[in-house]
């Protein structure tokens, strides 16, 4: 496979600094042209100035209000959910808790049921079978007499 190689032209950008004093100078200039053809006095000029900035320093002060309740409010209502889903989900663990409570208490009881049944047919049967002995016992007895 070969390569070739493309004859156009490259274009080299060199920067020999920031640009900061370039625009620096045309601030500057700017600022003095604006002086000089100001149709206002320097004084009414000042007064312009301080008026526009306490408006927007009022403006400024106003919204970043506007943004604190709302997001104040937004954390409230996220707070609020997720305090419903905690509330929620102890429920349901106490639900959960008190279903397993009485599930163990039914087990516990079919338990002792179970037991105190085993118990009775053992003693009946044991009492059946002593009977039996008791029975076999006589017969033997009168067949030896």
């Amino acid at each position: 496979m070969s390569h070739q190689h493309s004859d156009q032209p490259v274009v080299v950008v060199e920067r020999s600094d920031s640009g900061l004093g370039g625009f620096l100078l045309g601030l500057a200039v700017g600022a003095g042209v604006a002086l000089l053809f100001a149709p206002k006095t320097g004084e009414e000029t000042r007064q312009q100035l301080k008026n526009t900035g306490r408006r927007l320093r009022t403006v400024a002060t106003e919204k970043a209000e506007d943004l604190q309740d709302a997001l104040g409010g937004g954390y409230e209502r996220t707070r609020d959910r997720i305090e419903e889903g905690l509330d929620s989900a102890r429920e349901t663990i106490d639900e959960k808790r008190e279903a397993a409570q009485d599930a163990f208490d039914a087990g516990k009881s079919a338990v002792k049921t179970a037991r105190s049944e085993l118990e009775r047919r053992l003693a009946k049967s044991k009492a059946a079978r002593s009977t039996t002995r008791r029975d076999g016992d006589k017969k033997k007895a009168d067949e030896d007499e």
